[in-house]
């Protein structure tokens, strides 16, 4: 009969075995988190060929892959500020070595509800960079560029012979 008392009084001294102490409570507070990678991100774009530039009132539109999660401001930077003559860009005589473009994004962005931002830039602008802000939404939905050419510099009104380029610098940085 001892071993039986000592085994009952054991068990009616022993603490309960929990992590905490129970409490009179009704409810209680769980603590959940977790967190989600910023990420923005810009699909490829290809080169943008005009062809002749001879041929006045060019102009290309393409839709671009475009997605971020978070706020973001856009900025579009070109290097000559015109499509510009790969060897001579001041033209030579009355023939110009620059051609001016305008260029347009146009972009779904989520607030919650969507709406849509758009934004014109000419070249000379995006010389120095054009910014664009989601004012506080994000992008799901990719964007629209449009690029659309000048009129030529220079005397004659017209380019001189020749192969021309510009390139365009798109950066997206979360806010």
């Amino acid at each position: 009969m001892r071993p039986l008392l000592i085994a009952l009084a054991a068990f009616a001294f022993a603490s309960p075995a929990v992590a905490g102490e129970i409490e009179n409570a009704r409810s209680i507070d769980i603590a959940v988190s977790g967190s989600i990678r910023e990420h923005c991100g810009i699909g490829s774009i290809g080169d943008m060929d005009f062809g002749n530039l001879e041929r006045r009132g060019l102009g290309i539109q393409t839709r671009v892959a475009f997605d971020c999660n978070v706020p973001f401001t856009m900025t579009i930077k070109g290097a000559s500020g015109a499509l510009t003559h790969t060897t001579m860009p001041n033209g030579q005589g009355p023939y110009g070595g620059k051609l001016p473009y305008n260029l347009a994004v146009q972009m779904p962005v989520r607030f919650p509800s969507s709406q849509t931002i758009s934004k014109s830039f000419s070249s000379a602008q995006l010389q120095a960079g054009g910014v664009i802000s989601s004012n506080g939404g994000i992008a799901t939905d990719g964007m629209t560029l449009a690029v659309e050419l000048g009129q030529p510099t220079g005397e004659a009104g017209m380019l001189l012979a020749g192969d021309y380029s510009e390139t365009i610098t798109i950066t997206v940085s979360p806010i």
